[in-house]
């Protein structure tokens, strides 16, 4: 993110209402993400009662409306105050070093996808049963999940161009010259009232932007979870939404830990309310 935006989002407290909402509402969504995860597990680990295609369906199916539901309240949110996921307070040092455009990259999902794929594990080296599914992918998976990974990449690169623009656009004639005006202020050559209202206008403008990129990009993360999750079998489905929730809540863990350990903003709290 540009630092030509940070001082935009300074001028405000520290949390906005809706960053302070969405905020409460993340640490929610992260423990039933994680209730989802253990219960994936138990899947796995089930012998007594083998469970059918349907019973997995259906917890795919939790799954994806869980996911759903996190976008919902994000869009929500980000129409009061975009500028709050761009600087995310809730989320570790950690998870922002790896955020792309206010989220984890959809790229990423296939290189997951093949690790999966050739070691049977899941992310953070937890053999945990889990992972045979993705080995046991037919060439015809493969293939349609290459073919998707191109089209992702395509599509991440016309949401970063449209990022870039909206960033260049930040030095285009009408912001050079309300940056002269302002400046000319200081000598009562021009009406205070007058340049606010243009400063106004000028900022709704790069806000309503962002806010454009921003759901650009986490329709680009939707539409390359459902892609993945069309082309395989609910037991490979379990495996891979598996292996998703470990590596988003094992990056969180790590991130929050040492943010406590150089002394970061997390707190006790936090860390209680969070189940790992």
């Amino acid at each position: 993110m540009s630092s030509l935006l940070l001082p935009l989002h300074a001028a405000a407290p520290m949390k906005s209402q809706a960053g302070e909402r969405f905020s409460e509402f993340y640490d929610k969504w992260i423990c039933q993400l994680d209730v989802y995860l253990q219960q994936l597990l138990n899947v796995s680990k089930e012998t007594a009662v083998i469970p059918t295609e349907a019973d997995k369906q259906a917890l795919v199916s939790k799954l994806t409306t869980h996911y759903k539901e996190y976008y919902t309240v994000k869009w929500a949110a980000a129409h009061e105050d975009v500028l709050a996921f761009y600087c995310p307070v809730w989320l570790s040092k950690l998870e922002n070093a790896y955020s792309w455009l206010t989220g984890w990259k959809p790229s990423m999902i296939f290189g997951m996808v093949e690790s999966m794929r050739r070691s049977r594990v899941l992310p953070g080296g937890t053999g945990l049963g889990l992972g045979s599914g993705l080995a046991e992918l037919t060439e015809e998976q493969v293939r349609k999940i290459g073919q998707l990974r191109v089209k992702i990449k395509l599509e991440e690169e016309r949401v970063e161009r449209e990022m870039e623009r909206q960033q260049v656009a930040m030095a285009d004639r009408k912001i050079v010259e309300l940056v002269r005006m302002a400046r000319r202020i200081r000598n009562e050559q021009v009406v205070v009232g007058r340049v606010d209202g243009l400063v106004a206008v000028a900022v709704k403008g790069m806000l309503a932007g962002l806010e454009r990129v921003m759901k650009a990009a986490d329709c680009v993360r939707l539409k390359t979870l459902k892609g993945v999750l069309d082309v395989l079998n609910p037991s490979q489905s379990l495996d891979f939404l598996a292996g998703t929730c470990m590596l988003q809540i094992q990056l969180r863990k790590w991130g929050q830990r040492r943010d406590s350990q150089k002394g970061g903003l997390v707190t006790p709290e936090l860390h209680n309310n969070l189940i790992f």
